[in-house]
């Protein structure tokens, strides 16, 4: 997949996501975005709560709030490993949560993470895109780290406003 173009609709992107002043204002964007540019069906950010251990959805494509324990599922895995995860049989393989596909009713057949750093590198979120038609490939790996890369500062600004309101 080429994305020479899509470098240039970052830039797009990015004075539009400057406007957002909120996670919910934020969030359906670049979930938009990111599903445009890797053409899956659907994305999820998840927040990382280093107290609890917890990972939390600011956005699901489709479903209510999913929360899971920071070491599991592939979404736990990426947090440990601190590096994109593709999954191409997501039942196939052992870190897969089954069970969030059968509390949303969603049959998830492939799957894209990548963690999301803040600027002193600990891990705030992961993105997640979900089924994208005949898989994810290492293009589609190497934009999520640049797309997890250039949303982190978003991500870090605003949670830094909602902490000193």
């Amino acid at each position: 997949m080429k994305y020479t173009d899509t470098y240039l609709k970052l830039a797009d992107f990015g004075r539009e996501l400057l406007n957002k002043k909120s996670l919910e204002d934020g969030m359906p964007l670049i979930a938009q975005y990111a599903k445009d540019v890797i053409v899956a069906a659907r994305c999820s950010i998840f927040i990382y709560d280093h107290k609890t251990q917890k990972l939390w959805t600011t956005l699901s494509d489709g479903v209510e709030k999913i929360e899971v324990d920071a070491d599991k599922g592939i979404v736990g895995k990426t947090i440990k490993e601190k590096k994109p995860i593709v999954v191409n049989e997501a039942y196939k393989d052992p870190d897969f949560l089954d069970e969030i596909d059968k509390q949303t009713g969603y049959k998830t057949n492939n799957i894209i993470t990548a963690p999301i750093f803040d600027s002193n590198r600990k891990i705030i979120g992961v993105l997640e895109l979900l089924n994208k038609e005949n898989g994810f490939d290492n293009d589609d790996r190497r934009f999520m780290i640049f797309f997890a890369h250039y949303i982190s500062g978003f991500l870090e600004l605003v949670n830094h406003l909602k902490e000193s309101k």
